[in-house]
């Protein structure tokens, strides 16, 4: 692989691993929202339901996001806007029926104590 699952040059090790093994917190919304599409992209689920935020959490079943995330084949991440604490994205995938998708997505995300989480999704 040439880069980072999560669009960026650099390799995996050097971009986004960092944040989901817990060596480094996050420093912006956008660099969570990114580490969080290459979680699903390596089916990280532990870092997926540790980084959203702890209101959300129990909206989120580690079993159900593992297996989203193991079914589907992560193709590209396409970061349409960012602001400080919100992500617009479009995430393409292939489906378990190897059918091409694409996942609209306006995040929200908040700081809190020096880490950020995930809070919303609007699709």
């Amino acid at each position: 692989m040439l880069g980072c699952y999560c669009g960026n040059s650099i390799a995996f090790q050097d971009c986004c691993e960092p944040y989901i093994k817990g060596i480094t917190n996050t420093p912006t919304a956008e660099k969570l929202m990114r580490s969080r599409y290459s979680a699903f992209a390596t089916g990280a689920a532990d870092y997926l339901v540790n980084t959203t935020h702890i209101s959300k959490r129990k909206l989120h079943n580690k079993k159900d996001i593992l297996a989203w995330s193991q079914s589907n084949t992560w193709l590209k991440l396409e970061v349409l806007k960012s602001t400080e604490n919100t992500v617009t994205f479009k995430a393409y995938y292939l489906d378990e029926n190897l059918k091409a998708q694409v996942h609209y997505e306006h995040s929200t995300f908040k700081l809190e104590n020096g880490k950020w989480f995930y809070v919303v999704g609007e699709y």
